[in-house]
This record gives C-alpha cells, structure tokens and sequence, in this order.
C-alpha cells in the first residue's frame, strides 16, 4: 500500500487497527468454489505458506468485495501478477520457455482459469523458487488496484529488541513524502537515531538521496521514500545535505536502526495554552477515543478562564478511525453531512455530525500538511466544507479513497482495501486531491532552522482579529 507512514511504529499499528477494526463476522461469496474470503474475527493464526489456491482466493476476494471490483477490468490485475512472476524470475538469473502471459479474454473466471494454468506451469519448472514467487505475485494483484489503503499484510516482522518509545528509521523528520513533497525537502525535526548521531539540524536542505535528486522537474522522486524506512529490509541510507545557515556541503550514510523516543512527543494528544486564552491542542491521530481526549483537554485549559479560540495542530497526522474524525468535527457544527461513502454505481451512505456531542463554541483554525491523510483529511473537508473553522499551512496527502476493510486469506495473512469511496461534504472527490488550506502557509527550511512555526502565527492572529 502506498498510505503515508507515521512516525512511530506503535502508533501505526494503533491507527491501522482503528481504521480496519473488524465487524461483526460475515463471509463473502467468492465466484468459485473455495474462493471465498471472511471479515477477520480476532488476530490472524500462524501464517502459512502462500499457494496458487491463495492467489485465486485473494482475485476473487477483491473481485467480489473491491470498491469498483464489479466493473473493473480483471486482466490489469493479472497482467500485472504474471509480469511480477517473470521478473522475479529474471532477479533470480532464471527463465522457462513456458512463462509467457497467456491470452485474456475479459471472461472472470475464463482467464482465471487461463491465468493458473500458465502459473502451474512455469512454477513447476523451479519449485525451489515457488514461495518467492507466489508472493510477489499476489503483491502485484494488489499494488495493481493502484490504491494507497490497498495492501497484503503478510510475512509481519517486527524488532525484537524494542521497547515502548522506541522509534525506528534514521531519526529525522523530513516536510513531505514521496506522494506530496514539494521543493526543497529539508529536515522538520531531528528525533534520535542516526541522524542525531550525525548532527543533523532543522532546515538541513537534502540535495540528494542515495544519489539521486529528491525532485526530478520540480516533482516527487521515489528517492524520497528511502526517508521512510520499513523493517526489517531497511539499509543504509546515503544524503547529500547543505546548511543553508552556514553554506556547508556534506554526505553523510544513516544507518537505520531503534532509537529511545522522548515519550511526551508520542501522546496522541498534546495540549498547551497559548496568548492566555487560545487552547492549542495538537492530535498525532485519529486513534481510539482521540475526540474525547481532545474535549477534555480544551476543558482543562478553559478553567478559570476565557478561552478565545481552539487551534487543532494536525500535521503529521496520518489518520485512523473516521468515527473519531466525525465526533471531533460534531464539537465544532451539527445537523450536517461530514462525508458520503459511496459505491461504484452512485448509491452513497451520508456520514453525519454526531449531535450528541456538546458544541464548544469556540473559533477554530486547523494546521494541516502534506502528512494529513485518510481520517484527517474527512475532518479537514468537513471543516472547510462546512465552514466550521479555517484552515492553514499546506494542502493535506490526498490519501482517502476510503475506509479500508480486511479479509482474511486461508494462509491467515490479510486483505486489506476500500469497500466504499470517500466524498467530501460537497460530493467532491479528495484522494489523490487533497484538500486546500485556506491560508496557504509552507514551511521553509529558514524557519524550521530558527525554530520559528508561521503556519502557527498564522493562525493566533486569525483567532485574535
């Protein structure tokens, strides 16, 4: 899947469970016998070995359940499967006669049927690659849906040595990522690691990433994603960097690793007053109870006291559960749609305010960034849709196709993808869209360097007109 990281790994497992929670148990109909797929009722079992049968499991498992599964073309997905197989092959310094794509007609189950003979044949020719070469098989079925809340969640591996507050990567903080990052990517935040070893500095410009440029004409290059590194397959990472404060060059190779995190920074909910009478309340994610912690936090800093408006720092923020990000926006404005979940045909379920939950009565302005996705980016729309507050900093991730859903496959790994798709309050489509603040504020690695927040400022004299 292509969704945006977090910074901590415990954090995002928190949210995904959040937004993939599991719904009361029903199995779905597959087109074939023995392919039908189940809602997860509890944590998977030991996974075993991934098989042709689980591959046929898993097509028609999103075939049958996939947002726009009804009316999609099936021979993208194997098409994209069977070139995954031959390059496998080819990394391996292997080929077979027999691998050629075998011709599709449009038929489901036809090509199928076309698709596991030609399969069959060529993994017969060497069992010893047959695993490896299921495996990214079936990843190519699903990174052919092309959808940053697809994916296959399999093989989870995790440090073994790690405790609660560890962070794990090269210990920086960069403004962006490979699907939004604009021009110059620099470091936000230096949290540990390697880079703290390295004596990285806010505003530290990256000119180049294992040697490539992080922009290619003036757009993201997957260079970026190296910023991002995944266990247990991580490697050393080489940046080219200038200060821009002093106009020193250098290269330096982070090595990505475990690193001890100041605890305070991964609460969900991090309060403070500002100017005497701003509650400034920043929400890493959409996790479990995240709106009631944030009510409770504006009550605290409103005692013995007047407050003048609420700013809700979501930068950074990756999203989580949409429950959560309804309730938030319900303090805020009522009797109104925050989204629509529709299908492939046009039939859309109205996600409303829940009106249960007190009004603040407060101004509001939201910071927002290019890492505000999924569940952020329903409260953000719903915000500046319905004119519940303003918006400022830069446009969120344009990651919200919908609310994933997970499927379990008999080799007890999960599917996970979009059931429905996500429409703003004005019907408007924001994945890979995004939505636009309504002060247009980036960030520069000058003010990063200096400590310095506009975005912030920015939104304080909103508030204090």
């Amino acid at each position: 899947m292509n969704a945006l990281r977090t910074a901590s790994a415990g954090l995002a497992l928190l949210l995904t469970a959040a937004c993939t929670a599991p719904t009361p148990p029903r199995v779905e109909a597959g087109t074939a016998a023995g392919t039908a797929c189940a809602r997860p009722q509890g944590p998977p079992e030991a996974e075993t070995p991934t098989t042709i049968d689980v591959i046929e499991q898993a097509y028609f498992c999103i075939l049958g359940n996939y947002y726009s599964g009804a009316t999609m073309d099936a021979r993208s997905l194997l098409s994209a499967g069977f070139a995954a197989l031959t390059q496998e092959l080819n990394r391996n310094g292997r080929d077979v006669p027999e691998a050629s794509m075998p011709a599709l007609t449009g038929d489901r189950t036809t090509d199928w049927a076309a698709f596991e003979a030609a399969y069959r044949t060529t993994t017969d020719q060497v069992p010893d690659l047959r695993d490896e070469l299921a495996v990214v098989t079936l990843e190519a079925l699903v990174t052919a849906l092309d959808d940053n809340h697809a994916g296959w969640e399999h093989d989870i591996e995790r440090p073994t040595d790690s405790y609660d507050g560890d962070g794990y990567g090269l210990g920086l903080r960069a403004n962006g990522n490979p699907g939004g990052a604009l021009p110059p990517l620099f470091v936000t935040a230096v949290e540990g690691g390697a880079a703290q070893a390295a004596g990285l500095r806010p505003g530290d410009t990256i000119e180049s990433i294992n040697g490539s440029a992080p922009f290619i004409d003036g757009k993201a290059s997957p260079a970026i994603a190296a910023l991002h590194p995944e266990y247990p397959d991580a490697r050393p990472v080489r940046l080219r960097l200038l200060r821009p404060t002093t106009g020193r060059r250098w290269s330096v190779t982070l090595r990505p690793g475990l690193y001890p995190r100041d605890l305070t920074s991964l609460r969900v909910v991090q309060p403070k007053l500002l100017d005497d009478d701003i509650a400034y309340v920043r929400l890493r994610g959409f996790a479990s109870d995240s709106a009631n912690r944030v009510f409770r936090a504006v009550s605290r800093l409103r005692t013995g006291r007047t407050l003048s408006g609420v700013v809700l720092d979501l930068r950074g923020n990756g999203g989580g559960n949409p429950a959560e990000a309804i309730r938030l926006v319900s303090a805020f404005v009522h009797g109104k749609a925050t989204a629509y979940q529709c299908t492939v045909t046009g039939a859309c379920e109205t996600m409303w305010t829940d009106d249960t939950v007190e009004l603040l009565g407060l101004p509001l302005v939201v910071l927002t960034d290019r890492d505000c996705a999924s569940a952020c980016e329903h409260f953000s729309s719903a915000v500046k849709d319905l004119r519940a507050g303003r918006l400022v900093g830069t446009r969120t991730a344009g990651a919200v196709p919908g609310p994933a859903q997970s499927y379990l496959l008999n080799n007890n790994t999960v599917l996970r993808f979009p059931t429905r798709r996500h429409l703003g309050p004005n019907r408007e489509v924001i994945d890979r869209v995004g939505v636009p603040p309504d002060h247009h504020v980036p960030p520069t690695p000058e003010d990063a360097a200096a400590g310095r927040d506009p975005a912030l400022a920015k939104a304080l004299t909103l508030l204090n007109q």
